[in-house]
Formats: C-alpha cells, sequence, structure tokens
C-alpha cells in the first residue's frame, strides 16, 4: 500500500537557490517511483522576494512526474508575507490555508523541511499526520541559519543579536521565548543531513535527539558504464572533455562563505599546470570575478544544467571543495563520486565524514596542503583512477537513492510506532 506524503518547504524547484532544494526534489521522485503520493507546498513569494534582490530571472517551468502534486503559496502581499512569518515564527497569511490543505489531503506523513519563510515554527502544530522535520540548514540554532558569525567567521559560541544585526536582518523575538522548543514537541523525528550536523546541533543547544538520513543521488542509469574498468574507463575516453587544458573544478553557489576567494588567488602563479573551472553563480561572483582578474588559469561558467554539469565532473582532475563555513552535507561530493571524480575538501564539517567514508579524495587545511593535493592527483593519473573506483562504489553503497529512501522510510516507521499508528506501518509493511 502506498502512503500520502506532505512535503512543506519555504524552496522547492525550479523556485530554489541551493541544493536543499535539489535535495527535496529527490526525495519527492524517490517516493513516487516506490508508489507513493506526495505533495508538495512551498513559498513562491519568499523566492520572488530573494531573487529580485539578487537579479535572478524567472526560471522556466517544472514538468513534475505522475503522482507528484506542487502548490505554490502565493498572496497579494507576499514580501509582508514573509517578513511576518519571519518575524511571529507563524504561518500568518498562508496558515489557513495550509491548514486546510493537510486536512483534505489525509496524509500519512507531513515533513517540514525549511519552514523559516513558509511558516516557522509554528506550522509544526498544523495536521496530526506523523511529522518529520529535516535540517537541511542550521536554522534551528542559528538566526542566519549557517552558523557564519557576523559574515566573517565561524561560529562557536552565541552572539546572535549582533550577528543578524550586521546581515541587516531584524531580530527575531521568538527565538528568545521558548517559543522553538515548545513547538518542537508537534514533531515526531527530527532529522539531520550529517552525522556532523546532528553534533552541532546538540552542540548549540538543540535538545531533541536526531536521526541522520543523507542526501542522496537517483539510481545509476541502467545505460550507464558500470564496474571499475576497462568499459568505464573507455566510455569516458571516448566522451570529449568540455575545457582544452587539464582542470581542477569548483561546483556551488558564488558566496564568501564557500571559500573560492582563498583558491582563486592560487592559480596567479603558485599552480600553473592546471585551471580552475567554476560552476555556479551568485551575489559574491562580480567579487571574484574581479579577483580573478588577469588569471588566464581561471573560467567562470556562471549556471550549469545538470546534465551538462556530469560532464565537467567526469572530465575535471578533481573537484575541490574549499567551503569556510560549517555545511550540513556537500552534495557536490557524491556528486563528484558518481562520476568517479576524486575529491579535495577543507577538513572541515560534513566533508572530513564524507571523504573519509568514501576514501575518494583528499583533505587540506591551508594552502599548500590545498596545493600538494592538487599537485599529487595531478600527476598521479593512477592514484585519480583509484579514488574514482572508491568514490563511485560509495555513491552506490551510501548516497544512491536505492542506499537512503529505505533508511528514511524507517524513520517514519519507527516513528509510528511511538505513535501507536498502525495504519501507517500496514502501509508501510
Amino acid at each position: 500500500m502506498s502512503l500520502r506524503f506532505c512535503m512543506l518547504t519555504t524552496f522547492y524547484p525550479p523556485y530554489n537557490f541551493g541544493g536543499d532544494g535539489i535535495g527535496i526534489e529527490r526525495l519527492c521522485h524517490g517516493l513516487v517511483r516506490r508508489g507513493h503520493h506526495v505533495t508538495v507546498v512551498h513559498d513562491e513569494d519568499a523566492w520572488r522576494n530573494l531573487s529580485k534582490a539578487s537579479g535572478v530571472q524567472d526560471p522556466p517551468p517544472r514538468r513534475h512526474p505522475p503522482g507528484l502534486e506542487v502548490i505554490s503559496l502565493k498572496a497579494r502581499f507576499g514580501r509582508l508575507s514573509s517578513l511576518l512569518t519571519q518575524q511571529l515564527g507563524r504561518p500568518v497569511v498562508h496558515g489557513r490555508r495550509i491548514a486546510r490543505i493537510l486536512a483534505d489531503g489525509r496524509f500519512d506523513v507531513v515533513n517540514f523541511h525549511n519552514v523559516s519563510l513558509v511558516g516557522g515554527p509554528g506550522l509544526w502544530k498544523y495536521g496530526d499526520a506523523i511529522k518529520l522535520y529535516m535540517a537541511h540548514e542550521h536554522w534551528l540554532v542559528c538566526p542566519s541559519h549557517v552558523l557564519w558569525r557576523h559574515g566573517r567567521e565561524l561560529c562557536d559560541g552565541r552572539e546572535c543579536l549582533r550577528c543578524v544585526l550586521h546581515y541587516r536582518r531584524p531580530p527575531q523575538a521568538w527565538r528568545y521565548t521558548g517559543f522553538l522548543a515548545r513547538e518542537a514537541r508537534h514533531i515526531d523525528a527530527f532529522i539531520a543531513m550529517s552525522e556532523f550536523s546532528r553534533a552541532k546541533h546538540r552542540e548549540f543547544g538543540f535538545a531533541r535527539e536526531m536521526e541522520v538520513v543523507n542526501y542522496f543521488l537517483p539510481d545509476p542509469s541502467p545505460a550507464a558504464p558500470a564496474g571499475p574498468a576497462p568499459a568505464a574507463e573507455a566510455a569516458l575516453a571516448a566522451d570529449a572533455s568540455p575545457h582544452a587544458r587539464p582542470y581542477f573544478l569548483f561546483v556551488g553557489r558564488l558566496e564568501r562563505i564557500k571559500g573560492l576567494d582563498e583558491v582563486i588567488p592560487l592559480f596567479r602563479e603558485r599552480f600553473t599546470t592546471a585551471d580552475l573551472v567554476i560552476a555556479g553563480e551568485g551575489e559574491h561572483g562580480e567579487t571574484l570575478r574581479r579577483l580573478a582578474e588577469g588569471i588566464e588559469r581561471v573560467r567562470f561558467l556562471g549556471r550549469v544544467p545538470q546534465e551538462e554539469l556530469r560532464r565537467w565532473y567526469r572530465h575535471a582532475l578533481a573537484l575541490v571543495v574549499p567551503s569556510v563555513c560549517f555545511e550540513t552535507f556537500g552534495i557536490i561530493l557524491i556528486e563528484a563520486f558518481e562520476q568517479r571524480t576524486p575529491v579535495i575538501a577543507r577538513r572541515l564539517g560534513p566533508f572530513p565524514e564524507i571523504v573519509e567514508k568514501a576514501r575518494a579524495g583528499e583533505l587540506f587545511d591551508g594552502d599548500d596542503e590545498l596545493l600538494a593535493a592538487m599537485r599529487r592527483l595531478q600527476d598521479d593519473p593512477a592514484l585519480r583512477a583509484e579514488y574514482g573506483r572508491r568514490g563511485r562504489q560509495a555513491y552506490l553503497d551510501h548516497w544512491c537513492e536505492s542506499a537512503v529512501i529505505p533508511k528514511y522510510l524507517d524513520v517514519v516507521r519507527r516513528a509510528a510506532e511511538r505513535r501507536g499508528r498502525r495504519d501507517v506501518i500496514e502501509k508501510l509493511a
């Protein structure tokens, strides 16, 4: 039997900015492929308000598979709706409509994702289904979501009021009242995206236990070359590189916290035997382009469609992940592993957990270690091939759809057992 899921989130493709929206979409598609019905409720107004500020154009419409329904929330005064929710932690404008959707849908499971602008913690009381919350960011313990204090440093202790004022965001009074902890009682299971993120939530005072369910990628296509050897390597050789010179790849939003400010200058004089190719766009993009002026070995691609991006992964010497903030996971790492591409990641946040589990890359702390890792991987094709083989196998074992969806459904099952919801348990049997 199938379950009825409702996903409540601020952002959902194509109205999203980062990897969390893509991760939610993959979860929805994975559930639909297993015969479940999924309804997504997202706040299009919130996306439009933020996209206007950053100059992002309207995306093309998205086609959704059978079994997936997407409801976009829009209001006459969309900016006011987002502001009221951010300030009061409640779905002031859309509350009645969301309550009606949850009542009419007769959902078995309601999964809350990034609800910062669609309803805040006040949304969690809505409906009577099994309720999950997935922590795609550190919003539960950080008003700025990313534990990046004052816009310049890793957060190792709370200075929240000064920090949000630095970000030019109005303080949220509800964060100082115990409101979040009270509303959290409505959630049956909280889910972190990595062991690191679960520990970071605990360190910053989040009292509830958290499950860990990683992001994942779709299962490999039946037509994809399998195995470690000649077939996969021959397929790669037959696929021409999109770049004339050897290159290292960066993929992600162009923000200060992604760490490119420290990497680009290395390609001016200290590393000259390969290029740096940067895929992505963001508010920090113009600053980075100015930093790269006069460096012929740095190329900006802008936004790259996912299918085209796979080709850039496949031919890269390695994916470079220099983020300087505490991320919750790192989808780009497993995207690289899927394409047999090694990873060179900063020894920070969840990256050591991922790289060490895959045994498919190297970690660094500073410029010298990064340069040494890049030279090692460029000069040793056999090492690159071994890392590529391990990464691909780790993707199949740990981070593909068929490996992760059962773990997610097991969280649902155990939550249903605690609630005594035999109807949900029977549908999962």
